[in-house]
């Protein structure tokens, strides 16, 4: 370790977080490594490793001959300050070396807030912020990830945006890289030759001009540049890499075990959910992969708790059988197995016998709406009745805690709607009291209601979010419903930040100057809320002259040019817009298992969906 570094980690909490060293980090010899690549999260080191994407990434890369992918993490705030006193520039874990000197600088974007965090990292480094600012000697700047699909706020400091999934994409991006790298390529021809890579959008290739109204007017990609860039998907799950030999933490982070990524995709088809759509098709591992995967991790790992990851993990077909098996080896060996992402509609009596010869945790249901007519809106296929079977099921074999999720704000709720949480939730408290095997062990039930935010490639990237006011208002109304209730607790979300997240999900270039104003201001690690300042943020709008409003509280029209329409990630937009319509009329579309819908995102993997 560098001396000066050494001295660095004496001054700051949780030095851990910047020394590296982990059993299974990956080491190579610089000798036989001919490019670098540095895997950025911008966000701490307990966020950025409790990514699996991070994780399958990473070994992806580094399976590669020749290359070689670090891990690079934002700092905390005390570590960023001894950095810039001592001058250290940023640096992948692995070697310690600066990643300035590196090929390749890539970011993984999963949340609008860390947007400050890539300019924060890439000054740390001592990068030009601005790809305009950045010319040969610099390493190509690449981002990706969920918010990568309105790429458009970053688009003036990232050189490629690859779009959706990563494993087969990155490899041919690096290929591509090296090839102009050994011929000398300008960074020019560089740009040029990856914007012809299936999945890849290149900013700069792209011209766009705005109404007098502040609406987009025209999108055009110069010459060789694809008009319209469609995410990359992995078609086979069981070829997919999974990172069985995982680096193991040299301290706590927040998702701390064995991951299990069961499927991709989601057969519900919730219009408010932009992972439901943008992850689509369906794609399913194995269970015998999986039962073989996840206990060979836990070998490796020593991790003594698995979870079972999806966006919606009991819709997984053969998931009883899955957990029988590895209960077979998690049950003696003294491994807890979780199942997160369940549904109220499919908790069964039968998975709960399963999950109860572990350690019982507290259960987690997202009805997300009070009453059925606002459920079906938004195509949550849950009527109450499943949510008190599945409680009734959960209590009676000993549960009593139970974490009910809400969205206030969503398009057609009244207040009747909002009144239904807090009727909705003394049900479930009612259903406890009649079914608890021991009423005097007492119940917990927790409420809690996060802001609405329309998200693009949704069929509510068209609709307006509720103001702040109205969110407080309706807060206000839940809360005054639920204050009688002892054994019912009330969370709820803080409207400015997902004002801002709403403001950063469906922004257009403009929104450049603004982010980079903020963290000029000192902006960084906005998703925690010791360093979120909202007025920051408002001071750098009025600065650059632009109103947040605008992207917020404004309805769009049908055919409106869309910041993001140059991206596709399989759903037709006519599609999109039919569930906006039956959104209105509250109509349920079935779920992909019961009726192909026809969204169109089938197409990418051959027509083939395991929904």
């Amino acid at each position: 370790m560098d001396r000066q570094l050494e001295q660095v980690l004496h001054n700051v909490q949780k030095p851990a977080r910047y020394t590296g060293g982990e059993y299974n980090a990956v080491v190579k010899d610089r000798e036989t490594v001919d490019f670098r690549f540095a895997f950025c999260f911008p966000d701490t080191y307990e966020i950025g490793m409790s990514n699996l994407g991070l994780r399958i990434l990473y070994g992806v890369l580094n399976k590669m001959e020749g290359v070689w992918c670090e891990r690079v993490f934002a700092p905390w705030g005390d570590m960023e300050d001894e950095l810039r006193r001592t001058g250290l520039p940023l640096y992948g874990l692995e070697s310690g070396d600066p990643i300035r000197d590196f090929d390749v600088v890539g970011f993984s974007l999963g949340y609008e807030m860390a947007y400050t965090g890539v300019l924060d990292m890439l000054d740390l480094a001592g990068l030009p912020v601005r790809a305009a600012d950045r010319d040969e000697h610099h390493p190509l700047v690449i981002a990706g990830g969920s918010c990568a699909y309105n790429p458009e706020p970053l688009a003036a400091f990232v050189d490629v945006f690859s779009i959706g999934e990563g494993e087969e994409a990155l490899p041919e991006l690096v290929e591509c890289c090296r090839k102009g790298k050994a011929e000398g390529w300008s960074r020019k021809e560089l740009l040029r030759r990856l914007a012809q890579i299936p999945g890849m959008y290149v900013p700069s290739l792209y011209t766009v001009t705005y109404r007098e109204d502040g609406t987009l007017a025209s999108f055009t990609p110069e010459e060789g540049a694809p008009a319209v860039i469609t995410k990359r998907i992995v078609g086979n799950m069981d070829q997919a890499y999974f990172p069985v030999d995982t680096i193991i933490p040299s301290t706590e982070i927040v998702h701390d075990r064995v991951m299990l990524e069961l499927f991709r995709g989601c057969i519900r088809g919730c219009r408010f959910c932009q992972a439901g759509y943008v992850y689509r098709p369906v794609r399913s591992r194995s269970k015998e992969l999986l039962a073989r995967q996840g206990k060979d991790a836990c070998r490796s790992s020593g991790y003594q708790e698995m979870t079972l990851s999806s966006l919606s993990t009991s819709d997984y077909p053969p998931l009883v059988e899955l957990c029988d098996d590895l209960l077979d080896y998690c049950v003696p060996n003294h491994v807890s197995l979780s199942l997160p992402s369940l549904r109220a509609d499919n908790f069964s009596m039968s998975l709960m016998q399963r999950l109860q010869t572990g350690r019982k945790s507290g259960l987690t249901f997202a009805p997300e709406a009070g009453t059925q007519r606002l459920r079906d809106a938004i195509n949550k296929d849950v009527t109450e009745e499943d949510l008190l079977t599945s409680c009734r099921t959960a209590f009676t074999g000993g549960w009593s805690s139970v974490k009910l999720y809400f969205m206030l704000g969503l398009p057609t709720e009244t207040d009747e709607d909002v009144l239904g949480i807090a009727d909705l939730a003394r049900k479930v408290y009612f259903t406890w009291r009649e079914c608890a095997p021991d009423p005097k062990r007492g119940v917990r039930i927790t409420v809690s209601t996060s802001c609405f935010v329309p998200k693009s490639h949704t069929p509510f990237q068209w609709e307006a979010q509720n103001t702040m006011e109205e969110y407080q208002r309706k807060v206000n109304l839940l809360r005054d419903a639920l204050k009688r209730d002892k054994s019912i607790t009330y969370n709820w979300h803080d409207p400015e930040t997902s004002y801002l997240e709403a403001v950063l999900a469906r922004g257009d270039r403009r929104l450049a100057d603004v982010i980079e104003a903020a963290w000029r201001d000192g902006a960084k690690l906005d998703a925690w809320s010791e360093y979120f300042s909202f007025e920051r943020w408002m001071k750098a709008f009025r600065r650059c002259g632009l109103d947040p409003s605008f992207y917020v509280h404004r309805v769009r029209e049908k055919d409106e040019l869309l910041p993001w329409d140059m991206i596709t990630a399989g759903v037709r937009r006519e599609f999109l817009w039919r569930e906006r319509e039956q959104c209105y009329r509250a109509l349920i579309t079935p779920n992909c298992r019961r009726q192909c819908t026809g969204c169109g995102a089938n197409r990418l993997n051959g027509g083939v969906c395991d929904g």
